[in-house]
């Protein structure tokens, strides 16, 4: 008997060091520009701590939360503060940001005009067609001086939210991931930054107008609020706050996309 549960006590010891040397791993959902790119940065810091990262990327603002919720990922990488705080009222999900790493400016561009004079009576204006980010691109019109919009409609005013047009601007709502698409067809569209950049665009060269670096709209990682515990997600935090990624940010992008770290 108690050969037994010697042989017992070493089976479990050696299945216990077996899984520490496997390490541990983490899967990743992010957008491909700049979140996948800023997660290939920290790959092999983390490899160097036991940790296998995988990135999966998405490319829309919608499934990437929902795999997170559904337990498919471990963490996502692609959203700002309020579209999180949004996507858990609206979904009814527990997700909660794990870390802040950059700011993405939003800006308003253009195939057809240079500036924002040019614009002209009637002007077609395309912008993001969930309610955070089309407030936030309505806010960027409003600090613009396109329009005016009513204080009482907060961060996510609507198009019924202007109390001045004086162009008269028409709006169209379309999903984040299209806009980029849409230039040839409008005016103007008011683009995030990670599309901006996918699209081949630089916003702090080519937006007719842009968003300050003092935004609010940062962009973090979520996780699953039961997970804040986790070791393994506390270094891919770590990880991301380095000067390894402050730098690649910084020199990567031009401005179109700023540490907060």
């Amino acid at each position: 008997m108690k050969r037994s549960l010697l042989i017992a006590s070493i089976l479990i010891v050696l299945l216990a060091s077996s899984q520490a040397a496997l390490g541990s791993s983490l899967k990743v959902g992010a957008t491909p520009v700049p979140h996948a790119e800023i997660l290939q940065i920290i790959v092999p810091i983390l490899d160097q701590q036991g940790i296998s990262l995988e990135i999966v990327e998405f490319t829309d603002y919608v499934r990437p939360n929902l795999a997170l919720d559904e337990g498919e990922l471990d963490a996502n990488f692609f959203q700002h503060v309020p579209y999180l705080d949004s996507f858990n009222q609206d979904a009814g999900t527990d997700l909660a940001v794990l870390v802040a790493v950059h700011v993405e400016p939003l800006g308003l561009f253009s195939e057809k005009h240079t500036s924002l004079n040019q614009l002209p009576q009637r002007a077609t204006i395309a912008i993001p067609n969930d309610a955070t980010n089309g407030g936030r691109a309505l806010l960027l019109l409003q600090e613009a001086g396109l329009i005016e919009l009513d204080p009482k409609a907060g961060i996510v005013p609507t198009p019924f939210d202007i109390t001045e047009n004086k162009l008269q601007i028409k709006f169209f709502e379309l999903e984040a991931a299209q806009l980029s698409r849409s230039l040839a067809d409008v005016d103007g569209a008011v683009i995030n930054g990670n599309y901006a950049l996918q699209a081949g665009l630089n916003p702090a060269q080519d937006a007719l107008f842009l968003e300050g670096a003092e935004s609010p709209y940062v962009n973090v990682v979520a996780i699953r609020a039961e997970d804040q515990a986790n070791d393994a997600l506390a270094k891919l935090a770590a990880a991301l706050l380095s000067d390894e990624v402050r730098l690649f940010i910084s020199e990567s992008y031009g401005g179109a996309v700023v540490p907060v770290f």
